[in-house]
């Protein structure tokens, strides 16, 4: 039997709105330009390597990111590493636009869903994009309130930059 999401508005990050009642998050970072940096990149997010070098500890139940694949991302240190699990409920691989969103399972630290997208855009640069929606799920998370979000949006940032350094050098920074 699959777990059952911990929320009920699957799929929103794919192609919205956000629902409402829930903590928003858009960050978007310029990787670099061009279709080789898109499947690069594209390649790095759905196969969880950019999560990996982001430090991100990830467990995977296949190798790359289609629906309905458990993930396990471990973030922290020792016993203070937080286990956040979560199934991904949609992929992409279109000619512009790759990447997965994944759901959040009971025991996971927040409630929602996120988002991880490399888009080609009509100029030809590269932008990497999360977005997210999430409340509170776990005692620790709810106490932490509002740094939450500032957390959340640190590590997006920090996700694109660690993307940036995968596919190549860029000279552009991150807009949100």
């Amino acid at each position: 039997m699959t777990a059952a999401l911990s929320y009920p508005e699957h799929g929103a990050t794919q192609h919205g709105p956000l629902p409402a009642g829930y903590h928003h998050l858009r960050v978007e970072v310029l990787v670099g330009h061009g279709r080789e940096v898109l499947e690069k990149a594209g390649e790095a997010i759905t196969t969880f390597r950019m999560h990996r070098a982001a430090g991100v500890r990830i467990r995977a139940g296949a190798a790359s990111a289609d629906p309905g694949v458990p993930v396990e991302a471990g973030l922290g240190i020792g016993p203070l590493r937080v286990a956040a699990p979560c199934r991904v409920v949609w992929s992409t691989y279109d000619s512009d636009r790759i990447g997965f969103g994944y759901g959040t399972l009971d025991g996971h630290p927040e409630r929602g869903e996120e988002s991880f997208v490399a888009e080609l855009r009509p100029d030809g640069s590269v932008w990497f994009t999360v977005t997210a929606f999430s409340l509170p799920a776990r005692w620790y998370t709810r106490l932490a309130g509002p740094l939450v979000p500032v957390f959340q949006r640190a590590y997006a940032r920090h996700c694109g930059r660690t993307l940036r350094r995968l596919v190549g050098p860029s000279t552009s920074t991150p807009c949100s």
